[in-house]
């Protein structure tokens, strides 16, 4: 008794042949693909006051949340601004102003302290922050690029009060990824100022 082992055999090879001819006719483009980012929801912009016992006010968002800063060294009314969602912190460190001399060199210190992210930054724009009626004033720096910080300011009425600000987020600095959550955050930070005020 014979076995048929050619017919398959042969479907086998002419399955191959057709395979291989089809795939080195196709113009395909088997380039790879640029990494995905994940799909972010941004929640409704809702505000509501922080009042505890720092000598300042502000608004700021509700899906944010102030926690005292516990890192080493820290002083009090010195805060960190939590945004879970976008893993990201507004650090905010008040110095009271005993003397000429202690404000110029927080000044100094503010300047210095954004300007440090000159080396990838790939600019560092200063806006003056004018607010006479509540005695608040300071300077607003954008630094773009990927520094570790996208965003600092500070505030001062010049004589009793100073607060500076820092935002971070807690990865690694990828402009192109941070960049719709870094414009959503400067909008909440925009807001904190403009609402910004100094008890006495």
């Amino acid at each position: 008794m014979e076995l048929k082992t050619k017919t398959p055999v042969r479907y086998f090879v002419l399955l191959i042949v057709v395979l291989f001819l089809a795939a080195c006719g196709s113009n395909a483009d088997y380039s790879p693909k640029p990494r995905g980012y994940y799909r972010i929801v941004y929640p409704a912009k809702q505000y509501q006051p922080y009042t505890e016992g720092c000598p300042f006010t502000f608004d700021y968002p509700k899906y944010s949340k102030v926690e005292p800063d516990k890192s080493r060294g820290a002083k009090p009314c010195w805060q960190n601004i939590q945004f879970p969602q976008f893993n990201a912190t507004l650090h905010l460190s008040y110095e009271p102003i005993t003397s000429k001399k202690e404000f110029n060199e927080l000044i100094e210190d503010a300047h210095k302290l954004s300007f440090k992210h000159s080396v990838k930054a790939t600019s560092i724009d200063e806006g003056v922050i004018t607010y006479p009626d509540r005695k608040v004033y300071g300077i607003y720096y954008t630094i773009d690029g990927n520094a570790a910080s996208s965003a600092q300011f500070y505030l001062t009425d010049s004589t009793r009060h100073y607060l500076r600000g820092a935002l971070y987020f807690n990865s690694e600095p990828r402009l192109d990824s941070i960049q719709p959550v870094l414009n959503f955050i400067k909008k909440d930070v925009d807001l904190m100022i403009k609402s910004f005020r100094w008890k006495n």
